[in-house]
C-alpha cells in the first residue's frame, strides 16, 4: 500500500512528529504526561527590570 502524494505547496493537517507523540508519548513513553511547560513568548521578551536611562 502507497501513501498518497501531498500537493506542492500544501502542507498536510497533521505532521509527522504529531503522529508519533499520538503514538508514543510526549517523551517516548505511551500515556505519560507532558512535563513541558509552554512561557509566553511576550512574558520572556518583556523585561523585568526596566531601567529609565541616564539623562546626561
Amino acid at each position: 500500500m502507497t501513501k498518497p502524494r501531498e500537493l506542492n505547496g500544501v502542507e498536510p493537517s497533521r505532521s509527522e512528529d504529531d503522529i508519533q507523540r499520538d503514538q508514543l508519548g510526549p517523551r517516548g513513553v505511551p500515556d505519560a504526561p507532558d512535563p513541558a511547560k509552554m512561557t509566553p513568548q511576550r512574558d520572556k521578551k518583556t523585561p523585568k527590570h526596566i531601567d529609565p536611562g541616564h539623562t546626561a
